[in-house]
Formats: structure tokens, C-alpha cells, sequence
């Protein structure tokens, strides 16, 4: 089972919840994996603590121009949609963060003068975390653009045999996508405040669009009102869990330490949580096909 933790807005506690599945479900004795997708600044680490055993730099493929065999035809560039390769007169220009690493401008070169060098993307790490849990994230490489082809080679890490936990990147935007699709469901972390329901109706549009069964975890439940699980009932989407707002918790966080593994009555939340993800998915098949 693969299951993306999103969530509308940044700060909802998205991490949170997502680690903190991870350990309890490991803590039950089931094998998991976590994927902290959010190249752009992974913190999952800060909590699950992984002891990390392999490091890999990740390339993306951009295209790279032999100027003796290029007729200067302009083809690759009206192909490009990026204008990552731009044709003026004979000469041939390359933007390589602008590349989109398609292969489309070397498919339609005729005279096969467009190679591919690569371009450093960011580097992937790997380890086990608390309680066994496998961990890999990867970390963007400083001024780089584009998120998804990184976050491609994190979803690469996935096993069938495990329970895979998927830690996106906050907002509705490409990488959000990129981490969701394929998932079998969807949790979105918010809060009970205005801006936490705005943004969370923006995720279910998301998740919508790429018809993913999904759930909604309410954290910090006590600093707004319920205009959240009013919104819910409306949608008819099932709130699988609310997290009541915590000092203690707070302070764990500050920490970098695991409310789970050391707040009683804690662990039953997610225990709860993950249950109410299998029975949706188990009723799901049914309701796809009356």
C-alpha cells in the first residue's frame, strides 16, 4: 500500500502525521517504508532519525549539441515547448534548466547531433529509521527549479512488500502531484482555521482530478471552530482522525522527537487512523463497481 501524506498549506503538521504513522505502524510489526518527497526542504529525518548508508548524486538527461553534424534545420526547436533549445540562424542555444529531459528534441533531429549530458538534480539519501522504519529522501540541489524529476527518483525506492509512506511537499503544484499519483490513498493534513479549510478545498480538487480515494486529518483541533468538519460532511469525505492540541506536543516537536513515542494515549490516534484508511479502501472496489 502506497499512501501520500498532503496537505493544501504549509504548517498543518503534515510531517507530523506522517511520522508518526510510520513508527506506530512499524511498532506493530509491519514493515514500512517513508519517502519524504519534499526535496525542497525534507525535515522528516529531524524525527525518524535514520542512520543513512547510501548516497547518490541524481542527474537529469539535457540535451548537448555537436555543432559539425547540426544543419541548423530548427526542428528540435519548434518542437520544444520550454525553450530549453532555441535555433537562431546556424547556431543552437541550450537552456539546460529550462529541459524538461522529454528526448523530444532528439527524436525529431534528423542529422542525430543532439546528445544528452547530465545536469545535477540534488542527491538521494537512504538508511533505516526508528523502529526499523526504511527511510529515503532526497535533498534538492541549491538554485535548481524543478522539483519532480527528483522527487521521481525518491518514488523509485518503493516496495511492494512494504507499506510505503509518502511525505509531499506542501501545496496543490506539480510536485504535489508528482508524489500523489500512482498512490492507493490520499491522508490531507489541515487545521481548523480559514486559511487551513481554503487550501484544504484546493487539495481535494487536486486529489479529485487524479481520482485517489482520500481522508482528512484535522490537527491542532481546539485553536478554530468546525467549519472544517462542516466542510467534510458536505464533500463526503471522512475524517480519520483529529489531534487535539498539545503543549506537550509542541515541545516533543521542538525536540525532534516522535509524540508518539512518548506521549500516552498517543499511538492509538494513528492506530485508528490507519484503520479507518483500510476500511475505506476495502468498501471502495464496491462502490466503483455497483
Amino acid at each position: 500500500m502506497k499512501i501520500a501524506v498532503a496537505s493544501g498549506k504549509g504548517g498543518t503538521g503534515k510531517t507530523t502525521v506522517a511520522t508518526s504513522l510510520a513508527w506506530v505502524l512499524a511498532q506493530k510489526g509491519l514493515s514500512v517504508r517513508y519517502l519524504d518527497c519534499d526535496v525542497e526542504q525534507p525535515n522528516a529525518h529531524f524525527f525518524l532519525k535514520p542512520e543513512f548508508e547510501k548516497t547518490q548524486a541524481v542527474y537529469a538527461p539535457v540535451p548537448k549539441v555537436d555543432e559539425e553534424l547540426c544543419t541548423g534545420c530548427g526542428e528540435c526547436g519548434k518542437l520544444c515547448r520550454f525553450s530549453a533549445i532555441l535555433c537562431l540562424g546556424n547556431t543552437v542555444m541550450t537552456f539546460p534548466e529550462m529541459c524538461h529531459s522529454c528526448n523530444g528534441c532528439a527524436l525529431v533531429c534528423e542529422p542525430g547531433a543532439i546528445s544528452y549530458t547530465g545536469r545535477l538534480l540534488g542527491e538521494l539519501e537512504t538508511g533505516t529509521g526508528l523502529g526499523g522504519v526504511a527511510f529515503v529522501h532526497g535533498t534538492l540541489r541549491v538554485g535548481e527549479a524543478m522539483a519532480p524529476p527528483l522527487i521521481r527518483a525518491v518514488r523509485k525506492n518503493t516496495a511492494d512488500e512494504q507499506i510505503t509512506l509518502l511525505d509531499a511537499p506542501p501545496g496543490t503544484s506539480c510536485p504535489v502531484v508528482t508524489t500523489m499519483e500512482g498512490c492507493d490513498f490520499v491522508v490531507l493534513v489541515t487545521e481548523p482555521t480559514p486559511f487551513g479549510l481554503h487550501d484544504l478545498s484546493l487539495a481535494v480538487e487536486t486529489v479529485r482530478a487524479i481520482n485517489l480515494p482520500m481522508g482528512i486529518v484535522i490537527n491542532r483541533m481546539g485553536i478554530g471552530d468546525d467549519r472544517v468538519n462542516r466542510y467534510a460532511a458536505q464533500e463526503g469525505i471522512e475524517i480519520l482522525a483529529q489531534i487535539p492540541d498539545s503543549r506537550q506536543v509542541a515541545q516533543a516537536y521542538s525536540r525532534g522527537e516522535l509524540m508518539v513515542a512518548g506521549i500516552d494515549g498517543w499511538p492509538q490516534i494513528f492506530e485508528s487512523l490507519y484503520a479507518n484508511i483500510q476500511k475505506i479502501l476495502a468498501v471502495r472496489p464496491k462502490e466503483s463497481n455497483p
